[in-house]
Formats: C-alpha cells, structure tokens, sequence
C-alpha cells in the first residue's frame, strides 16, 4: 500500500479503535446487530414451540447461537469492541437461554422430552444470584468487569449442549434414556459455578474495600 493513500474501510476503523482505546462508544457495530438479533428471535423461538414446530425451533436456537459466536469473533478480530456490547452480548445469551430452559420445562411446549423442573430451578436461580450480586457490587463499588470464569463458561457450553440435545430428539420424536445424567451434570457445574462466583465476588468485595497499607 502507499503510505501517502489514506487508509479507508476496516483497515482506518481497526486504527481508529486501537488509538482510541479497547472499547468505542459506538452503538451499531456488527457485534451488537448480532447480539441483537439473538434477542429478537428469542420470541421467534418461543413462536415455534408453542406451534409444535420443534424442527423450526431447533433451527432458530442453531442461528441464535451461530450469531453468539460471530459477534465474539467480530468484535476481537475487527476490535469492534464497545460499551454496549459489554452489556448486551451477555443479556442476550441469558434471554435465550432463560426463554429455552422454561418453554421445555412445559410439558404442554416440549414434548417427548421435557426438562426437570429441578434443572431449570438451578439453572435460572444460579444467574439471577449471580445478576443480584453484580448489581450490588456496582451500587457499592461502583462500575467495574466481571469476566466468566472457566466453570461459567462449561456451565454455559453444556447448558447449550442440553437444550440443542432435546430440541434434537424432541424433533425427531424420541427419547433416549442416558438424558438423565446429562441433566446432573449441567445442575452439578451450575451449581459449582455459583459457589465459585459467590466466594470470588466477596473476595475481591472486600479486598477493593481495604485501604493502602492495612
């Protein structure tokens, strides 16, 4: 390239970001517009399992997590980094998951193979303890990063990895039986990635509350 050809295009925007720090302000970026749309066909998805449409369900729940992976890859490969999408990649991965784990708890919504209750009940109440402690940590902190740990994010894989399993048979009108232990697993690393992020969040709590020198 020439070096007196002004640079155009995801060259200059690449630049332009890494100059002006790791996340923009900017609010359509082509990560939030996939985060986004995970959360627009959320109801979509809702629609199909309540017309027993389970293939068309299975289908949405593939592309919604097919949009989960590009806006991650998009927005470290591009640096399309921003504040928003800190926010809302996150929110629409819990609002999927959240619509998923309760609609095929409904035996009227997921049938042959319906989700135990117990499942749900640890899967839905192990993020809303973790939303709670966040949320007070910021009101008393202030505003700061909180990053998955590792048994968060196998927590979140094997989640996936049920629903898509279920949506799977439940299209193809079977049920295995070896589902059960499967279900332990994912309510197991639920369960432990609670703990986990309960015991780090009061640690690092009370060590930013500590003065220099105490």
């Amino acid at each position: 390239m020439n070096p007196g050809v002004e640079k155009t295009g995801l060259a200059a925007r690449r630049e332009d970001i890494v100059a002006n720090g790791d996340r923009s302000s900017k609010v359509l970026t082509l990560p939030n517009i996939l985060s986004l749309m995970r959360i627009l066909l959320t109801p979509v998805f809702i629609w199909a399992l309540v017309c027993h449409r389970p293939w068309l369900a299975f289908g949405i729940f593939l592309l919604a997590g097919a949009t989960d992976a590009l806006d991650g890859f998009t927005a470290r490969y591009f640096r399309l980094k921003t504040n928003v999408g800190l926010w809302l990649d996150p929110m629409g991965d819990k609002i999927l998951l959240t619509a998923a784990l309760v609609t095929l708890t409904l035996p009227a919504l997921a049938q042959p193979n319906t989700l135990p209750l117990w499942l749900t009940t640890i899967c839905i109440g192990r993020d809303v303890l973790i939303a709670l402690g966040a949320l007070i940590y910021v009101w008393i902190r202030g505003r700061t990063q909180f990053r998955p740990s590792l048994l968060g994010k196998a927590t979140t894989i094997c989640e996936v990895m049920v629903l898509l399993v279920v949506l799977l048979y439940n299209g193809l009108g079977i049920s295995p039986g070896p589902m059960g232990v499967f279900y332990v697993l994912t309510a197991a690393l639920a369960g432990l990635s609670g703990v986990h992020y309960i015991i780090s969040g009061m640690a690092r709590f009370f060590a930013t509350g500590k003065k220099p020198g105490a």
